[in-house]
């Protein structure tokens, strides 16, 4: 080649797939990073404009206890959505007052909650203590927690009907939580329901409870799946029978009470509660930090295999269920005679 021969230039321009394939990329690529902008601004509106740092969340039940369970499992995948650090405090005492009362003079800055469950509406019918659950505001509930009777493996006790029988010819002993809770009142309901009259004993929390079931001090106790769950897992439980209005999914072949005869269905709530107050922007961030946590996969797998039943309801349609369940519960105590 001649070397003063100009060099004819290599034609780079793209022919027409080229071109659009670029253009393609190009677009892709601002769409991504748009998206990517969009996720970090909604992340840093959302959970990083939450007002305090720490959250404080009280429980009326002791370590261990079904709404103890419940909330220290609640709040791993809910701290990162709200963007603030979440504690669980266990505030015993008055089978629920003095968690009732902690709530109540809070100052409704979003640094200060409860774990509602039917405790806090029995404890204020029954004992009307200083602050009720009239002085706190409901603010979303998330789930159904049903009611399983159990019984230490190794006892003799097969089934509900083994329990009942030996009430019939001794009195039976049967173990509860607080004389405010739930479970208490449904073992007096079953009591009813039997014309038995076996003794029930209240305790402070669902572990000490199960203590005595194990040590076969009681002979059935009532609790949560997710308190019992590693006991069953260890073989050292037996499921008799539950109060839901139909067999759960994880017990197929555990009876439910209704089933059995006993006219006796109760559904306990699990929720949130707060001081009076809260401003319109913290209930909304509660109310979509909730939602998002109860879609979460890994969170949905934990609370299916507890049998929690999703029942979520919102702010706005939270004070009204609870009224709603305090009404009944009233009249159910008033009919019995434990309250005039």
């Amino acid at each position: 080649m001649n070397p003063r021969q100009a060099v004819r230039p290599i034609d780079r321009t793209p022919n027409r797939s080229e071109y659009q394939a670029s253009i393609m990329i190009s677009r892709l690529r601002r769409a991504a990073i748009s998206v990517l902008f969009l996720v970090i601004l909604s992340f840093s509106t959302y959970a990083q404009n939450y007002p305090v740092e720490t959250i404080t969340i009280l429980t009326h039940s002791r370590p261990g206890g079904g709404s103890d369970v419940f909330l220290r499992e609640l709040s791993r995948y809910l701290t990162p959505k709200l963007g603030a650090n979440i504690i669980v405090k266990n505030v015993t005492g008055g089978s629920g007052a003095a968690a009732i009362a902690e709530l109540s003079r809070a100052k409704p800055d979003g640094s200060k909650f409860y774990a509602t469950t039917p405790t806090f509406i029995y404890t204020s019918l029954l004992s009307q203590p200083a602050y009720t659950y009239k002085d706190v505001e409901p603010l979303v509930n998330l789930f159904f927690d049903p009611e399983l009777i159990y019984t230490a493996a190794d006892s003799s006790f097969q089934s509900l009907e083994d329990v009942l029988d030996k009430a019939r010819s001794s009195r039976g002993l049967w173990g509860a939580a607080n004389p405010g809770s739930l479970e208490r009142q449904s073992l007096e309901q079953l009591k009813l329901a039997t014309g038995l009259n076996a003794a029930v004993i209240s305790h402070e929390g669902g572990g000490d409870l199960m203590i005595n079931v194990l040590n076969r001090t009681l002979d059935i106790g009532v609790g949560e799946a997710q308190e019992l769950q590693s006991q069953l897992a260890a073989g050292r439980l037996r499921v008799l029978a539950t109060f839901s209005d139909a067999r759960l999914s994880q017990f197929p072949n555990i009876p439910t009470v209704h089933e059995l005869g006993y006219e006796v269905i109760v559904r306990k709530f699990r929720g949130i509660a707060a001081p009076k107050g809260l401003t319109t922007d913290l209930i909304i961030q509660w109310e979509q930090a909730i939602q998002t946590v109860l879609e979460n996969p890994e969170y949905k797998a934990s609370y299916l295999a507890d049998s929690l039943l999703l029942n979520y309801i919102n702010h706005s349609e939270y004070q009204g269920f609870i009224d709603e369940f305090a009404s009944e519960t009233e009249d159910y105590l008033r009919t019995v005679g434990i309250i005039e």
